[in-house]
């Protein structure tokens, strides 16, 4: 969702751009079948552009990042 925030993006996008930011190659299927469960959570909402599927984060889906950002973050202070 943290992508998603900086813009919206296909599910193939997502793809390749996991692989850089965080340096795995997620499943060929994988991101689609993430972003279809946060679309049903009303996390992420796809829109139909140039024949394909774009997914942009929600404002719900905002304040949910927003709160584990703030759950990670309290954790890291306790491990460290």
């Amino acid at each position: 969702m943290s992508m998603l925030k900086k813009q919206p993006h296909y599910a193939w996008d997502l793809h390749s751009l996991i692989e850089k930011e965080f340096g795995f190659k997620p499943g060929n299927i994988t991101p689609y079948r993430v972003l279809y469960r946060l679309e049903d959570q009303r996390f992420v909402k796809s829109l139909v552009a140039d024949r394909r599927r774009v997914y942009k984060i929600t404002e719900m889906g905002e304040k949910e990042l927003d709160k584990v950002k703030t759950f990670y973050s309290e954790i890291l202070k306790k491990i460290s």
